[in-house]
């Protein structure tokens, strides 16, 4: 069974503007699909993936409500989004309570779209808030190819941010896209999930090994960031390291079932 954690999709009226910017700024990666969520649960059933979380980034502090109920919209029985929060919107803490409130299981945070460093004392009442609340907290963590350094969530910002984190975390892209190296030195061992979306063909296959031998399976969860990677992409690299059947059985699918509760 698969539960891919990272995937994106955007409302209706705005999945194709939004689509085509996305696109051109990662340096013209070509989607698996329209962007909708109904393209996504299409996408993903024809992947064969049995559920699925929606991660969902407000870039500006305006955004924020309406980003937040699009994400109580795609709830379903297999479909578990998670909201977010825009660091410089008056009512942060307070909107931290509505998507508690609307059941969505935790928030993303993407520092570099949305302009603050992980380890900015700013953010310690957003993180307190939400370790409060039981939301976990899933980082774009590492480099993004959209942005010019320097970048926001490195593996030193993030070991200082967890200090002040009661809840848990994911960061994304084997905890570090294109900061393996320091992955391994810093984070590896540490109380945070990584997941393994867009590490297809973005990082040395030993790196990727090495940082699950080293964290531990157990703390791994499948994630693609579909609609720029598929699912079957992040499964192939995963089926090449030689992991033991528990071992893809954890980062498939259970540890996202203890983690969500589903």
């Amino acid at each position: 069974m698969i539960f891919d954690i990272h995937t994106h999709c955007f409302p209706d009226r705005l999945a194709k503007s939004a689509i085509e910017k996305l696109a051109h700024a990662s340096g013209g990666l070509a989607p698996f699909f329209d962007g909708t969520f109904d393209g996504l649960c299409d996408f993903m059933k024809k992947e064969g993936v049995d559920g699925f979380c929606v991660q969902n980034i407000a870039t500006n502090p305006r955004q924020m409500h309406n980003v937040n109920d699009f994400a109580a919209s795609c709830q379903r029985e297999n479909v578990f989004p998670f909201g977010c929060v825009h660091p410089d919107a008056p009512d942060a803490l307070e909107e931290l309570f509505r998507i508690k409130e609307m059941g969505l299981r935790g928030i993303k945070l993407h520092p570099d779209y949305q302009g603050f460093f992980v380890d900015d004392k700013k953010m310690i009442p957003i993180y307190k808030k939400a370790s409060e609340l039981g939301l976990i907290i899933l980082f774009h963590a590492g480099e993004d190819y959209g942005f010019a350094p320097p970048y926001h969530c490195m593996p030193e910002n993030l070991e200082r941010a967890l200090l002040h984190i009661d809840t848990p975390v994911i960061a994304a892209h084997y905890g570090g896209q294109g900061v393996g190296d320091e992955v391994l030195s810093r984070l590896c061992g540490k109380e945070v999930y990584f997941d393994v979306s867009f590490g297809y063909s973005t990082r040395p296959k030993a790196q990727a090994q090495a940082i699950i031998e080293k964290h531990g399976s157990e703390k791994i969860l499948f994630g693609s960031d579909c609609p720029w990677h598929s699912p079957e992409m992040e499964l192939r690299l995963l089926l090449s390291f030689g992991l033991s059947q528990n071992e893809m059985d954890d980062i498939c699918y259970n540890n996202a079932k203890k983690l969500l509760g589903f």
